[in-house]
């Protein structure tokens, strides 16, 4: 049973239409009405196997106007990297003793960066971190010898995404209150770094879906085109 205001937003949207994504996105605002600024989020659906490692879809993206989240970034490093770090906004920045921290479970941070030298001692919590989607790695450019640019780039609006077990990628392009320009630029930049990451192996159509929801409203399936 739902309530009469998501039945009202379910009303709206025809699930027999595909929009533009300029409509999708005044219509997805339009609709949403929580009593507090909703995240704007869409979802990827790939024509891969997301049982085979080789099709598994990671990578990052650094969106022009930032998805509107701030994140707390834990950063691996020592000596002066480890104060470059800090300069650049980081809210932890430890060695052995961030280990201990994070072994006891306190995991205050939503990104985790790591210069080279110290993946070994990282390696000691990876079985922590790596579940919860949080291991520092080259491929998503959270290990760099320059831990403050890294930093900075998330500071500044740089998301993560990564296909799941549906091989469908879901990422936050930013809030209900951002203007509607800036939300199409988001997810078209968005759209463009997925798209670079297409397997070399796969052939025909690598995106077969596109949806585009706010955390408390329905989807509106659109077309980048």
């Amino acid at each position: 049973m739902i309530g009469k205001r998501l039945k009202k937003i379910y009303e709206s949207v025809s699930k027999d239409n595909v929009y533009s994504l300029h409509d999708a996105i005044t219509l997805v605002k339009a609709n949403a009405t929580a009593k507090f600024d909703e995240t704007i989020e869409i979802a990827v659906n790939l024509n891969i196997d997301a049982q085979k490692t080789d099709q598994n879809i990671r990578g990052v993206a650094q969106l022009p106007h930032g998805n509107g989240k701030t994140y707390r970034v834990a950063v691996f490093a020592r000596g002066d990297s480890a104060e470059e770090a800090k300069a650049a906004g980081a809210d932890i920045v430890g060695a052995e003793d961030l280990v201990e921290t994070i072994q006891r479970g306190e995991i205050k941070f939503d990104r985790c960066i790591a210069s080279p030298d110290m993946m070994a001692l990282v390696g000691r919590v990876a079985k922590i971190l790596g579940p919860r989607g949080l291991m520092p790695s080259p491929k998503n450019g959270t290990v760099s010898t320059n831990v403050a640019a890294v930093v900075t780039s998330v500071k500044g609006g740089q998301v993560e995404f990564r296909s799941d077990k549906g091989g469908v990628v879901h990422v936050g392009v930013g809030k209900v209150s951002f203007d509607g320009n800036k939300l199409e630029e988001n997810v078209r930049f968005l759209l463009n770094a997925i798209q670079k990451e297409k397997p070399a192996a796969l052939k025909g159509v690598f995106v077969k879906k596109l949806v585009l929801s706010s955390t408390m409203g329905a989807g509106v399936i659109f077309t980048d085109q």
